[in-house]
């Protein structure tokens, strides 16, 4: 089945990567961009124009309902709409403003223009909400279940990039940083190419519609010193490592959020703070509903590239390292 798809999020890296698989499958995609900020200018970030190749690009604003109408769907069919939104920090405005309002209005713009199908990027950790763009996230997916439209809400374990922050550091002689013994969580980590290949996967294989799909990439999984060693043994090296007490990050959430009441500006910094502890001590994985515990064997996998070999590429300067707003070191 050829369809015709309109994408938004498409110029980050999982939606360029998704806009590439959609096109292999031989949809026809449409994609709503904005115009480049002037700060990716500035960085030299590419044009939209070349990542995307083959897709059809215009320019609007998805998170203007009327945008999204009028420059995006323009009156004419679309068979399925592929979000790939997601908020650039995770700060609380933010993320309620894209994770959420943005998200809802697009499925609402699409139900209204015939769409029949829903592809949304989700995340795994709204398993355990504890945080405001997990709690928007959460939200927008009970948006789109309550909405009527074919499903499909895809729940990614780790990205590459988001577990790679520590590669030129460890190049440049310095220890890599554990949160406690480094082995308080795991993670299976999915490489853009992999997820976007499942996402556009979700259009044609019935088994993926109306079902809230978990994913990771292949195993097994790994917790942060497992990573690190295999990075070390990478560089012909010894491992060397630098503890981070997690009892001081909850220290540090503990007097931001406290200033936070006081000063509005910390409050941002403290939400921050509270996701870097909440990826020191929770696994990305899938929760076993009944013992509450993450589970390896639970967690479906996907693909074929490993993070040891993404990881080899990057030494070998074959592969870049784009974590934009995201980055925690």
């Amino acid at each position: 089945m050829r369809a015709r798809v309109m994408v938004l999020g498409a110029t980050g890296t999982i939606g360029r990567a998704t806009v590439r698989a959609l096109l292999a499958q031989g949809h026809e995609v449409v994609c709503l961009i904005r115009r480049p900020r002037p700060i990716d200018v500035a960085r030299g970030k590419e044009d939209p124009a070349v990542v995307l190749t083959g897709a059809t690009l215009r320019v609007g604003d998805a998170t203007d309902p009327a945008s999204l109408v009028r420059d995006g769907f323009r009156g004419e069919r679309f068979d399925v709409l592929v979000s790939c939104l997601a908020s650039r920090t995770g700060e609380p405005a933010d993320a309620w403003a894209i994770d959420h309002r943005a998200t809802v209005a697009a499925i609402e713009a699409a139900q209204a223009v015939g769409v029949g199908h829903v592809v949304l990027l989700s995340a795994i950790c709204v398993q355990k909400p504890l945080l405001a763009f997990q709690q928007a996230k959460l939200a927008a997916e009970r948006a789109l279940i309550a909405s009527g439209l074919r499903y499909s809400i895809v729940r990614p374990t780790a990205f590459f990039k988001s577990v790679s922050g520590q590669v030129q550091r460890v190049r440049d002689g310095k220890p890599f940083l554990l949160f406690g013994d480094g082995r308080l969580t795991a993670c299976t980590p999915i490489s853009d190419a992999d997820l976007g290949e499942f996402i556009a996967g979700c259009i044609t294989d019935t088994t993926r519609h109306d079902c809230i799909l978990p994913i990771g990439g292949p195993g097994p999984a790994m917790t942060p010193r497992e990573q690190a060693e295999a990075l070390f043994r990478l560089l012909g090296r010894e491992p060397r490592f630098r503890q981070v007490p997690v009892a001081m990050m909850t220290l540090i959430v503990a007097v931001l959020g406290a200033l936070g009441r006081v000063f509005p500006r910390l409050a941002d910094k403290a939400e921050l703070a509270r996701i870097g502890r909440y990826y020191a001590t929770e696994s990305m994985l899938v929760m076993d509903p009944v013992t509450g515990r993450y589970e390896a064997s639970l967690t479906p996998s996907t693909g074929s590239e490993r993070l040891i070999d993404y990881h080899a590429a990057l030494l070998r300067g074959e592969a870049t390292l784009d974590r934009s707003d995201h980055a925690v070191f």
